[in-house]
């Protein structure tokens, strides 16, 4: 099946085609995921900076947020640390901070997850600002699922960039790449909302029981408890790479607990 952007309570996977973009502060922004599809926890907003432009929401100081370049280069800012940026780098900006990207001349399109903390959270002491997607790290191999399909044994690689354990209290991001007939196997999380997009290659995002074709810039939304995954579903071994990237917020401790590390929030 293809991408869709009408909404359900049961989620939604929205090609990147059919992103709305409005015009804000000399950029334009498209919210992919937010209250119009239900979610109360996490927003997914796409950002569109032009030549040399800059995009400074004022608002983030109360947010938690999280950044991936998806195209383009320039400078990103988290609080007082600045690093320039490029396609596949990352940003993390903790409560109390803001965040800021500058383009270079090709401009700049961001993905950008927003949080507000719930009250018995409060931000890590020293946490990680900036990450790239293929940073090996930390990694989840072997996911089983939890899901009504049968699990693949030809299982994903998860990296994870920003969570507990670099002092992300309520955010995350992961990014899972599949091989050739690799899966990310169909789960639930139980009280997150889970929110990525298909970042490189061609593959398959899975929705309460439909699997729909994906290519670059597609998003899923999956409410709490609707089964989720993701697959390349192609036989060819030479055939390039399928990455996704995002997470469950608040995020889940059991895919930390598969991988064999803690959940303590650094």
């Amino acid at each position: 099946m293809t991408p869709t952007s009408t909404a359900t309570a049961r989620g939604a996977v929205i090609s990147a085609s059919a992103l709305e973009f409005q015009p804000r502060e000399g950029c334009s922004v498209a919210t992919a995921v937010g209250p119009h599809l239900g979610a109360r926890i996490v927003r997914l907003d796409v950002v569109r900076i032009p030549p040399g432009g800059a995009w400074r929401p004022k608002e983030s100081v109360a947010e938690e947020n999280v950044v991936v370049v998806f195209a383009g280069s320039g400078t990103a800012a988290s609080g007082a640390a600045e690093q320039r940026v490029e396609r596949a780098d990352t940003v993390y900006a903790p409560t109390g901070d803001t965040y800021g990207l500058t383009a270079e001349d090709a401009g700049l399109t961001a993905y950008v997850w927003h949080t507000t903390l719930r009250a018995e959270r409060s931000p890590g002491t020293a946490p990680r600002r900036f990450s790239r997607l293929w940073n090996e790290e930390t990694q989840l191999k072997g996911f089983t699922g939890v899901g009504n399909d049968e699990a693949s044994e030809k299982t994903a690689t998860m990296n994870f960039l920003f969570w507990p354990g670099t002092g992300s209290p309520q955010l995350c991001l992961h990014c899972g790449f599949m091989r050739p007939g690799e899966y990310f196997n169909v789960h639930v999380h139980p009280e997150s909302e889970e929110a990525f997009f298909a970042f490189e290659g061609e593959g398959q995002l899975h929705l309460d029981g439909a699997w729909y074709d994906a290519r670059p810039g597609d998003v899923l939304y999956a409410p709490p408890g609707v089964p989720h995954g993701t697959r390349h579903p192609v036989d060819d071994p030479s055939a390039p790479r399928f990455a996704t990237c995002g997470g469950p917020t608040p995020f889940d401790p059991v895919l930390y607990e598969r991988a064999g590390v803690s959940t303590k929030v650094r």
